[in-house]
């Protein structure tokens, strides 16, 4: 179940978070959405809203969900760019994902994530090092450093991603 939960295995970064790993993390964030539409491309709605594990979400949800969360990513960048360290709103994701739209066409969230993750990569192209250091409060997770949240965020479109990729192998879809 640990497998089909993070096929790519939990976010883990060791030691100091370095230019050319933030470079990387911006790199990783340019490709996602095309790296999304691909995982998708062709599946029929009967594939779509097929659960990417016991109990999981389907994948039309994980498309929505991905647009969902990098839009909260987006604007905790925003705001801890433009405060001092402010402390992020947390949201239930679970009921995000039990929301109508959730359950609509993926295409909308589909072209959402490509444009929002176009001006997230410029934004993030524009920093400086110390940018990245800047940090907010996250009422679960305590302080976190921009530099850090990239990293997050990145392997977090890979993630999801992967559930699609992997339940789409199981199945014989491709």
């Amino acid at each position: 179940m640990e497998a089909l939960r993070y096929p790519i295995g939990k976010f883990e970064h060791q030691g100091e978070i370095t230019e050319d790993q933030i470079n990387l993390w911006i790199q990783q964030m340019d490709e996602a959405p095309k790296i999304l539409r691909a995982a998708v491309e062709g599946l029929n709605e009967e594939q779509l809203n097929t659960p990417y594990r016991p109990e999981g979400w389907t994948i039309r949800q994980v498309v929505h969900h991905l647009s969902d969360s990098h839009m909260n990513g987006f604007i905790r960048f925003k705001w801890t760019l433009t405060e001092d360290t402010p402390t992020i709103k947390a949201y239930n994701q679970k009921g995000w994902a039990q929301l109508s739209d959730s359950f609509e066409d993926i295409q909308v969230s589909l072209t959402l994530f490509e444009s929002l993750h176009n001006k997230w990569v410029s934004l993030l192209k524009s920093l400086s090092p110390n940018n990245f250091e800047s940090t907010f409060i996250h009422p679960e997770l305590g302080s976190v450093s921009l530099k850090t949240a990239l990293g997050i965020y990145a392997w977090h479109g890979e993630h999801h991603t992967a559930h699609i990729t992997s339940l789409k192998s199981r199945m014989g879809w491709e």
